[in-house]
């Protein structure tokens, strides 16, 4: 949405990283770390209602599908009682600009740019419209974990997914990136 007009632009060579970073791989980085999130100094984050057992906290305005809830930070998904350990190759999720920076540079990168990320999400074709091709995303076709049917309210999970998907799920694109589209929103330098 708003990712628009299209651009020229020259990249020098860059790599990127196969998948998004599961809650395995950002655990192993604060073990090492001592890394504190942002969203554990705020207290909390917002959480799909859907996930939820029950609807509670503040909700964004116009945003009704999401709750504030107190808690919930990268090791607690749903908030408190809740554990990366149960999905440790989906992934992770309540991370800032900023935690996402702090990895890449502990992982030995860097965030890529808005157009670095764009052209590895085409994978190759240069006026592709989606990471899979020109074919466009339906309730029956299944190319990434995006919603199903009425949202918010009824996923019909088709892809077999009500909330994120493994990191490797589906088929990668020509560049052999998993998730390009679809699965969790992702961070960009710029």
């Amino acid at each position: 949405d708003g990712e628009s007009p299209l651009r020229k632009t020259r990249l020098a060579p860059f790599g990127m990283a196969r998948t998004t970073v599961s809650n395995a791989q950002f655990a192993a980085f604060v073990e090492e770390t001592g890394y504190r999130s942002e969203a554990h100094d705020y207290g909390w984050s917002f959480v799909f209602r859907g996930l939820l057992s029950e609807q509670s906290g503040p909700q964004p305005e116009g945003l009704p599908w999401w709750n504030a809830v107190d808690g919930a930070t990268w090791d607690h998904p749903l908030g408190p009682g809740s554990s990366w350990r149960d999905a440790p190759d989906h992934p992770v999720v309540h991370v800032s600009w900023t935690d996402a920076r702090a990895f890449a540079v502990w992982a030995g990168g860097r965030l890529p740019t808005e157009a670095e990320w764009e052209h590895a999400a085409r994978g190759g074709a240069a006026l592709a419209r989606y990471p899979w091709g020109d074919a466009e995303p339906d309730d029956t076709t299944i190319f990434a974990n995006i919603w199903q049917g009425q949202f918010p309210d009824v996923n019909t999970q088709v892809d077999g997914y009500y909330g994120t998907a493994p990191v490797r799920s589906f088929e990668p694109n020509a560049y052999g990136l998993f998730h390009m589209s679809g699965n969790v929103w992702e961070w960009c330098a710029d």
